[in-house]
């Protein structure tokens, strides 16, 4: 179905209702303009339906809220929704004559809004997600467990977009607090089956946006939560079905009256062929417009205005478009202007300009994009507005995808539209009594941006510098790369070996676009299919650190846009490789720290390559022994820290020593975390560098160098301010790339030698044997005895373990041999057919050994009955020998009788040329022999009738030896297959498996 009018959106499921960034649930309506789902311009007579896109049923949801889901003009009434809501305690309001000025403390105001009765108010809480449902439910589940103080509430939900959510007292209607629908952004209700199922919550922004507040309720009757989440929905419509016209009712004021909101969406259409211009889709997933090269196309802009006193829009001068992000002005081109106007409500503008993708100022967003690629185009719009002395340009910069003209659209993609809500903060001013008010333009700001700078602590204000800040370029001189690439050509021809030049290329940083690739050559992971293989199977075991681990996930990296989504795919892979370590690593599991050094190889690599990455740095560069033995070697590592600190900077460490000031104090995250929880990320990877390259000692002169560079600021400040010196301005002065590679310099310059750190660990190692033998001896003892106790309770878990290990081990060798068993029964089974079939191969050889001593006696019989074969052929072969004497003699004869004859003229005539007589002679003497050919003709006979019963009777012999041999042959396989199955490998391990259980089964009795 075309989605065209989008009015509302209720979102991820049919438990949550969402104002924006809904994906499943989107009311639409039916007949109406093509209009942004953020604004409606369909008229009042629209029929409203409800489209299910992704989970969920429509005909489940449909019955859930039948008696809601009516005709527009039957709700208009007001009776129908009124005989539903009686049950449930949810009347619709009455109109109040009292004022309506939306106070606290004072009645409900005169509009068409729902109330319902029966709810208990849990409390309120802050929330960093305001549109995530998972915690919301979380919220839900922690406000519903520690209210001890509920309070009975009414609710006021309003029909339409511009009223106010109310809370009133159930006793004298007066209004306890007001939430504008525009500041709600996100509804959900308890999952059933929990124990939440009865509760609803809704989140709203609190102090202009700057805090999220999530407000927790429960309902005595429990179906009455579906129907107050479909008032909700309704009123997060942008609808006009029930309010009354604009000039009659003024828009809400916001809190602050110099604050005007707009949402701006943004269209793009193209030429479809047909001569009508078609919305292009949008990939779900991407977050991009799917465009197609080569197509005229036009933008339509939607302006809607959903806050503070109405500014009319006088004209737009300018729609605007260039290739990419951030661009400057003079980078913007001009479209076409082709109409500009209000929608038939009259609530939003719509603004449409016409694109020639084949001008070469476009040529960029005209070209086929790679597979899995999108780049950003950025659309301006240029207003002049009423009231306002200076233009307003509003910026929109929307991901695109270029395609083939001849790709066609598939269903992850929809049509929907880009929406940017902006802040416009005026100034009023007045140039005399009698003259109109005008505004003066102090700010303009879009979500995006605010989203970003809430992000970024500033570097004025006394907020610490969020974890994961900072952007790192992929782009490196082309020499650098050229360097690298030779480097990395000739290291992997031999990777056991680093080449010479790696550490002084290092320590000049790796090019960011190379990091993920070295740091596992660094590593040593180049060949870690088993170690890929393991992950892939830790992922589904269960860990017993899950919470704490579920609870770090969303403090981890939230200035990174991969991290900063809860549920997302960046929180996802943190979560399974922390997950898989502490699962690998039962000796330590998962501490606090881990996390960050996870998400900065997850910024380089597969999760499976940042996991095998991740164990080479706890094990071999020895970062899981600081969590060891209740921290003992981070301890030998803070000492090291102050030595050399006594050593390179004695006058900060004689100050430190003065306030009171100790190494644990300011350096733990540096050690357990790399530097990774709190530094900007271009300093984190370039010590990621030189940590994989040199080694956990690195630590220390990164530290040096922060010390050394801050040493005149940290003189100057007392304990307090010293602590408050590491914790803000040391990590906010390193944003700069500039001061980041200075430090690093100076960090390299630094040299420290393993003796002198071996040196001091042995000081360390004695001053704590010191240390303990001046205690106390029952302090020492009970010391002892709570690391005894300790290592008992470890222990015990181990047994424990062990124990569960050894009974699953059992079960599992009793099913394995009961499996056996059963194998050895089909086995046997088969045994005894294979031993019938070699009895019946052997009867069947004695049959035919029997049969061939009879065709054998046969063959005698039959040589000793007919003598009379030899006979005949004994005369056969004495008529053949007298027939060719008689003809060589008559040769003779006739050979001296021509001779004689060729002498006599009379006779000459009697033999032809050839020498032959002539046939009247031939003729003459025919008669004579006509006798003797005859008699040889009837031997001839009689020798081939014989001679053909002889080969048959060969024939037959062999046959019958070939019988003989070809059974003989089947019966040899036979006996042979019965031989192999007495002597399977089967047999040899069910008598061992037997020989093992019948002598655990004497040992237990």
């Amino acid at each position: 179905m075309d989605d065209k009018g989008s009015v509302g959106k209720i979102s991820v499921s049919s438990d949550s209702v969402s104002t924006l960034n809904s994906e499943d649930f989107v009311l639409v309506s039916r007949l109406g303009d093509e209009t942004p789902s953020s604004t409606n311009n369909g008229s009042d007579d629209e029929k409203t339906g409800l489209k299910i896109v992704g989970n969920g049923s429509e005909q489940q949801l449909q019955r859930e809220l039948e008696d809601v889901l009516m005709d527009p003009s039957v709700a208009d009434t007001g009776l129908k929704s009124e005989t539903v809501m009686e049950n449930l305690g949810a009347l619709p309001a009455t109109a109040s004559p009292s004022s309506s000025d939306g106070s606290p403390g004072s009645p409900i105001p005169d509009e068409d809004s729902v109330v319902f009765s029966q709810l208990t108010y849990l409390g309120c809480a802050s929330v960093n997600a305001p549109r995530s449902e998972v915690e919301a439910l979380r919220m839900m589940s922690i406000l519903r467990g520690q209210c001890q103080l509920p309070l009975d509430v009414t609710l006021s939900v309003p029909g339409v977009s511009e009223g106010t959510v109310r809370l009133l007292d159930p006793n004298t209607s007066t209004e306890i607090a007001n939430y504008p629908i525009y500041k709600i952004l996100f509804c959900v209700r308890g999952h059933d089956g929990t124990p939440e199922s009865d509760c609803f919550a809704f989140t709203e922004s609190h102090y202009n946006a700057e805090i999220f507040r999530i407000h927790v309720f429960r309902c005595q009757i429990q179906e009455a939560v579906s129907r107050i989440l479909y008032s909700f929905a309704t009123a997060f419509r942008r609808s006009a079905k029930k309010i009354l016209l604009s000039s009659q009712q003024p828009a809400p004021l916001t809190p602050d009256s110099d604050l005007f909101t707009f949402t701006v969406s943004q269209e793009i259409k193209e030429d479809d062929g047909k001569g009508t211009f078609s919305a292009v889709v949008k990939d779900k997933d991407k977050q991009s417009f799917k465009l197609r090269a080569g197509m005229d196309k036009k933008i339509v802009i939607y302006i809607q205005q959903t806050s503070n006193k109405e500014l009319a829009i006088e004209r737009c001068f300018g729609l605007l478009l260039s290739p990419g992000k951030n661009v400057k002005n003079s980078d913007m081109h001009l479209l076409d202007l082709e109409s500009m106007g209000k929608s038939s409500d009259g609530k939003s503008y719509i603004i449409t300009g016409s694109w020639n993708p084949n001008t070469p100022q476009f040529q960029p967003v005209n070209e086929e994009t790679p597979k899995d690629k999108f780049m950003y185009m950025t659309t301006a719009i240029d207003l002049v507005i009423t009231e306002v002395e200076e233009p307003v340009r509003f910026l929109l910069e929307t991901r695109v995808r270029v395609c083939s003209p001849n790709d066609r659209l598939f269903w992850p993609f929809s049509k929907r539209n880009y929406t940017e809500t902006f802040y416009l903060r005026l100034r009023q001013e007045r140039k005399s009594p009698a003259s109109d008010t005008l505004y003066e333009v102090v700010s303009l700001e879009s979500e995006t941006e605010r989203e970003k700078r809430k992000t970024t602590a500033s570097p004025d204000n006394d907020e610490p510098l969020l974890s994961g800040s900072g952007d790192v370029s992929k782009e490196c001189a082309e020499k650098i790369l050229e360097t690298w690439g030779d480097l990395l050509s000739k290291w992997h021809l031999n990777l056991s070996v680093r080449p010479r030049q790696l550490p002084a290329l290092v320590r000049s940083g790796i090019p960011e676009a190379l990091r993920g690739e070295v740091w596992q050559l660094l590593a040593g992971c180049h060949n870690n299919d088993h170690q890929v293989e393991e992950y892939r199977t830790l992922i589904t075991k269960e860990s017993p650190q899950d919470s704490a681990i579920t609870r770090d996930i969303n403090r981890t990296f939230p200035a990174h846009d991969y991290f900063k989504d809860t549920g997302g795919d960046g929180q996802d892979s943190l979560y399974k490789i922390c997950k898989a370590y502490s699962v690998y690593d039962e000796e330590i599991g998962y501490c606090q720290g881990q996390s960050f050094l996870a998400a900065v190889l997850l910024l380089h690599m597969p999760e499976e390559q940042a996991f095998s990455v991740l164990v080479k740095i706890m094990f071999d560069y020895g970062l899981r022994d600081l969590f060891k033995q209740n921290f003992e070697d981070l301890h030998c590592k803070f000492f090291q820290l102050e030595r050399l600190m006594q050593e390179y900077i004695p006058d900060l460490y004689n100050h430190f020593l003065n306030v009171g000031l100790e190494a644990h104090m300011y350096a733990s995250q540096w050690f357990l975390t790399l530097f990774t929880a709190k530094f900007p990320l271009y300093m984190v990877f370039h010590i990621i560098d030189l940590l994989l390259c040199e080694g956990i000692s690195v630590i220390f002169n990164v530290a040096l160098a922060l010390l050394k560079t801050s040493k005149d600021d940290l003189i100057n400040t007392d304990f307090e301010g010293a602590l408050k010196f590491f914790r803000v301005p040391v990590p906010k002065r390193y944003r700069s790339e500039e001061n980041a590679k200075k430090l690093m310099e100076l960090a390299c310059s630094i040299k420290i030698s393993q003796k002198k750190l071996k040196k001091f660990e042995k000081e360390y190692h004695t001053l704590r044997e010191q240390q303990e033998q001046q205690e106390a001896p029952i302090e020492r003892y009970e010391r002892e005895n709570r690391r005894l106790q300790d290592a008992n309770m470890r222990l015990e878990q181990e047994n424990d373990d062990l124990a569960h290990e050894l009974v699953s081990s059992k079960i599992a060798l009793r099913r394995d041999l009961d499996n056996a068993e059963e194998k050895a029964d089909a086995l046997n089974k088969e045994l005894l057919l294979t031993k019938q079939k070699l009895v019946d191969s052997e009867d069947e050889k004695r049959r035919l050994e029997e049969e061939s001593a009879q065709v054998r006696a046969s063959r005698g019989n039959t040589m000793c009955e007919r003598p009379s074969l030899v006979w005949f052929l004994q005369i056969c072969s004495q008529l053949s020998e007298r027939l060719e004497k008689q003809q060589t003699a008559n040769r003779g004869e006739l050979e001296k009788i021509r001779s004689k004859v060729e002498g006599c003229e009379k006779c000459s005539g009697l033999f032809n040329k050839e020498g032959r007589v002539r046939a009247a002679v031939s003729r003459a003497t025919a008669g004579g022999a006509e006798e003797t050919d005859e008699e040889k003709e009837d031997l001839k006979n009689q020798l081939r009738e014989m001679e053909l019963e002889l080969a048959q009777t060969k024939l037959q012999l062999v046959e019958a030896e070939c019988k003989i041999q070809d059974l003989e042959h089947h019966l040899g396989l036979a006996f042979n297959e019965v031989q192999a199955a007495k002597k399977t490998w089967f047999n040899r391990t069910l008598s061992s498996i037997k020989t093992v259980t019948g002598a655990q089964g004497k040992e237990t009795t």
